[in-house]
């Protein structure tokens, strides 16, 4: 959640012209601060604040699906801030009190274990690992998303994609990758893969120098082992 600060400006001003009113014909300053503390403060109140999705799932009342995408990604404090929404399904505002949910939201982490999650965390989850696809099943994907490449194209790239994957590199190409890189050789006009091709557009399936420079060097090497997996 966050606070409305735009709002709550405003009602600050407010008050400012409302204090002197408010305690004008006060004689001691206790009978000043007995009237202030009856005054109805709504500075840290519902109407000034501003759900975000975690508050948003919990208050659905036909139930909701919370996704949080690249959980690795976060830092330790919102991942200890979980631990409340995925054991209780609430969430505390300090000022205000705990919001618990309606109906419990179904939440999906996903994670690429660029940092080691928390045990805490891990024990609140069911863990379901999901690999890199097959051939079959990446040519669909790219198919599907890229209509207008050629089957041709098609086989040659998803296959040396493939044989990348082996590779011992930093990083290795994702779905999305495969995707951009058909994109790619769709705008160059190319209806086949060849080495000098392939080695001018790394740059789209490999994100790191040294990743592109350990593969450049087994381009063909690659190309070969993709056509025979191929056949």
């Amino acid at each position: 959640y966050e606070w409305k600060y735009g709002k709550q400006l405003l009602y600050t001003q407010i008050l400012k012209d409302k204090i002197g009113h408010l305690v004008e014909d006060a004689d001691t300053l206790d009978q000043a601060l007995h009237r202030l503390t009856g005054f109805q403060d709504i500075f840290f109140s519902r109407d000034f604040l501003e759900p975000r999705p975690l508050m948003r799932a919990m208050e659905q009342s036909t139930g909701s699906v919370l996704l949080i995408d690249e959980i690795d990604k976060s830092d330790e404090e919102f991942e200890a801030l979980l631990l409340e929404v995925l054991s209780d399904y609430q969430v505390t505002v300090p000022e205000i009190g705990t919001i618990a949910a309606q109906v419990p939201p179904l939440v999906v982490l996903t994670s690429n274990a660029t940092r080691e999650l928390g045990d805490a965390l891990k024990r609140r989850c069911l863990h379901l690992h999901i690999d890199f696809p097959d051939a079959e099943l990446e040519a669909r994907i790219v198919r599907t998303r890229v209509p207008g490449v050629s089957e041709r194209l098609l086989e040659r790239l998803v296959a040396f994609i493939q044989a990348v994957r082996g590779e011992n590199i930093r990083k290795l190409p994702s779905i999305s990758e495969t995707i951009d890189w058909a994109r790619t050789l769709i705008l160059l006009h190319a209806d086949s893969l060849d080495p000098a091709l392939v080695r001018s557009t790394l740059n789209v399936i490999l994100k790191r120098q040294s990743d592109i420079a350990e593969v450049a060097g087994k381009v063909e090497a690659l190309l070969d082992g993709g056509d025979k997996a191929g056949r």
